[in-house]
């Protein structure tokens, strides 16, 4: 193998061009910066767009669709999208990496010290799920464009709300990508990292109606809709549906991560909302789990019954999020990104998530995708950071991949 050193022209020793990762760390400093929630990311594309402008991108080149008046979130944004003629031969291929944040990470404030990036705020994530990617492929892009490289026909795109269920990649105008036949998404994990499959998630809002009365004077004409919700998940707990799920050789998760009702201690509460989600890579037996919570909270209000026999009830609205994916062994796009990581003098190991990625929904759009790390450690927390030597490499890769001087 030909070693890939960088040398002082920008190419490494093969050849191959080289991004600037000291103006890399500071794009992505920047971006990481950035008030970003799902539905609010506004901001980013703001700033994608002026660096690309200023790059020399022709401002028709870039546009956005109309996938926020879609989405679960009313956001103020849509998907971001950036194309290039090439000025090589060679299929399109497609860079991605999505631009929100989960909310913990509003109000970051980025600092490098040492190796990493970190948010010198404790009480807040860094962001770099995923600003870390659209650093990698905004910088591919930049390259591309400051240096006048050579380069196949590319599309880069910038999805919205991927923290929410995959929104953006779900609602996509797919006719603004221009065909590409190879595609590539950035997201987390280590840089050598190839996703090549994930889970399948559907998610559900449960309603629960029960019947108010005095709880200290006429707590028995009560019908508590928190007593409700407290049996149905204990039943789940009780007989594995709730958390890690293995019935055989069957294998998904569930979660109830939302409750809400009640407004006082002397009322029984009759109201309650909670939102579920069940994931699994098989779909047969992920509707099995949705069927088992449907089960538990319909054992639940039969079994919880007033003074005078009334019950409560329950409503159910649900949604697939993303179904289930796995890219065949010999995937174009799998074996050019491996080549790209082989090229840098590293080793690449393929992966499949217990979570969704925008891939799920490009997949099944019809543009297999895969998705490659870009450094991030600990997401969706505050102990959230960003390993720079694997937010390096994965500009390596990125730029190996929109030359196509992988190999």
């Amino acid at each position: 193998m030909v070693k890939s050193r960088t040398t002082a022209r920008g190419t490494s020793r093969n050849g191959s061009p080289e991004p600037d990762l000291e103006k890399a760390t500071e794009l992505v400093i920047k971006l990481m910066a950035i008030p970003g929630k799902s539905g609010n990311e506004a901001g980013v594309a703001d700033l994608i767009t002026r660096e690309l402008i200023k790059a020399g991108a022709p401002a028709t080149a870039i546009q956005t669709d109309r996938a926020c008046h879609k989405t679960v979130i009313q956001g103020n944004v849509g998907n971001l999208v950036f194309k290039l003629p090439g000025n090589q031969r060679g299929p399109r291929r497609l860079l991605a990496a999505h631009m929100d944040t989960v909310p913990i990470c509003v109000g970051c404030q980025p600092r490098k010290r040492g190796g990493w990036i970190r948010s010198s705020d404790p009480n807040t994530g860094l962001g770099a799920d995923d600003r870390a990617g659209v650093a990698v492929t905004l910088t591919a892009a930049l390259e591309v464009l400051r240096r006048q490289l050579r380069h196949p026909p590319l599309t880069f795109c910038w999805f919205v709300q991927e923290e929410v269920g995959l929104q953006g990649a779900r609602y996509l105008k797919k006719s603004l990508l221009g065909k590409p036949r190879l595609a590539f998404n950035w997201d987390g994990g280590s840089a050598t990292k190839l996703t090549v499959g994930a889970t399948g998630g559907y998610r559900l809002t449960i309603e629960i109606e029960g019947l108010a009365s005095h709880a200290g004077g006429a707590p028995e004409r009560g019908i508590s809709a928190i007593a409700i919700a407290a049996l149905a998940i204990g039943d789940l707990q009780r007989n594995g549906w709730h958390g890690l799920i293995r019935k055989g050789r069957q294998t998904g998760t569930s979660n109830v991560g939302f409750i809400h009702g009640g407004e006082a201690t002397n009322v029984v509460t009759d109201r309650v909302s909670i939102r579920a989600e069940a994931r699994s890579h098989d779909p047969v037996f992920r509707k099995r789990i949705v069927r088992e919570i449907e089960r538990a909270f319909d054992k639940a209000v039969k079994e919880l019954k007033n003074d005078q026999r009334q019950q409560g009830r329950v409503r159910f609205n649900g949604q697939l999020d993303y179904e289930s994916f796995l890219l065949p062994a010999d995937d174009i796009s799998v074996l050019t990104a491996e080549a790209a990581i082989r090229s840098i003098d590293s080793e690449p190991m393929r992966a499949v998530a217990n979570g969704g990625v925008d891939a799920n929904w490009l997949t099944a759009q019809g543009l297999p995708t895969v998705t490659i790390g870009c450094g991030q450690t600990n997401p969706h927390t505050v102990n959230e950071a960003l390993e720079l030597s694997n937010f390096h490499k994965a500009c390596r890769i990125g730029l190996r991949l929109a030359t196509a001087t992988e190999s």
